[in-house]
């Protein structure tokens, strides 16, 4: 059995990790914790697996029967949480972005490995069917040379929480490239095996509510905590550029809101003999060089994050670093700091 607090109980927590957790017989759901108690008791009452409410994480970090924190907080407390669950002992998952900078990810990093614990990233997409498949078919060759993937996460005017956390720098730590960008570039990295990056050139924008009463929009992820009167919004909504890296070239395009009525949210991964487009959090299409045919994918999709939490676990048990490991990701909190700084200078950044 292993025993676990959630610090958190928003949008992740009850659409990913806690539906994926009471799932798993063998998990014991101590505490949930949120600021807002009500949000934890909320929690409780859809997840009858909560034991506890707090609203103090640190009550959960001194009880010797955790085993592992979920730290699943906005992107600014990322870091403060994990470290204190680190030092208390505890072994860690802590949703994506690592945090909000590369350095204090370095530097969580470091913890892990002095405390002798877990800590392993939400980059769910790692255990996402079709990833694990063009990975391997990426490894077995089936692409040939793979020269060049690009990327797109475009949508239609949907700003998340326009005014509050999502859109407040020192909160989140950037807008869309942070938000969807770390997916769309961490299970690229990953497809490819390990890619470590040479340099990047990239320019942000933030276009689209620059007088945010006037923003218009049709749905809006997180609107319960918009405050479009006297919040903020200093992020980008906008982001485009150019990556290298030892593996492969990659461009990309992404759009938090952008004046065209589509959703365009796919990878094309570029190779000699062949080439696939992965709809993201979805199926792929393959083309083969020498048939000139196409194969689409036809496989059952697990839970990624019931496959994600499971891994966790097992990680611990086993004592082995698993693909959502900090060492295996800190490759793309250097990736989007090194794009934001490249937006900020208008010149290349490299390594």
């Amino acid at each position: 059995m292993k025993t676990v607090a959630i610090i958190g109980c928003g949008r992740i927590a009850n659409n990913a990790h806690l539906p994926a957790l009471s799932e798993l017989d063998y998990v014991r759901i101590k505490y949930a914790c949120d600021l807002i108690e009500d949000k934890a008791l909320m929690a409780k009452e859809k997840y009858p697996k909560i034991e506890n409410v707090i609203t103090d994480y640190r009550i959960a970090l001194s009880d010797t029967e955790i085993d592992a924190v979920y730290v699943l907080t906005p992107n600014y407390a990322h870091y403060t949480i994990t470290m204190d669950a680190l030092r208390a002992g505890k072994h860690v998952f802590c949703e994506k972005p690592i945090t909000v900078s590369y350095p204090l990810s370095l530097k969580m990093q470091s913890e892990a490995e002095k405390q002798g614990r877990m800590l392993n990233i939400g980059v769910c997409n790692r255990h996402h069917k079709s990833v694990k498949v063009l990975r391997q078919m990426v490894a077995e060759g089936k692409f040939g040379q793979m020269y060049h993937v690009y990327c797109s996460f475009r949508s239609f005017r949907s700003i998340p929480g326009l005014g509050g956390a999502f859109t407040t720098k020192s909160q989140s730590g950037g807008g869309v490239l942070i938000d969807w960008g770390v997916h769309f570039f961490d299970l690229i990295l990953y497809i490819l095996g390990g890619a470590k990056i040479k340099n990047v050139t990239c320019d942000t924008y933030s276009e689209m509510a620059k007088d945010m009463k006037k923003y218009k929009y049709k749905s809006m992820w997180a609107e319960d905590t918009k405050d479009t009167e006297n919040g903020t919004n200093d992020v980008d909504d906008f982001v485009t550029g150019y990556i290298r890296t030892d593996k492969a070239s990659i461009s990309f395009n992404g759009a938090w809101a952008q004046n065209i009525g589509e959703n365009e949210m796919f990878i094309d991964f570029l190779g000699d003999k062949g080439g696939a487009r992965l709809k993201y959090c979805d199926l792929f299409d393959f083309w083969s060089a020498e048939t000139l045919e196409k194969t689409p994918a036809d496989f059952e999709i697990p839970d990624m994050y019931l496959c994600e939490d499971d891994a966790f676990f097992r990680s611990i048990d086993s004592g082995i670093k698993d693909q959502n490991h900090i060492d295996y990701v800190i490759e793309s909190a250097k990736l989007l700091d090194a794009l934001y700084e490249s937006a900020q200078k208008h010149s290349e950044v490299g390594f």
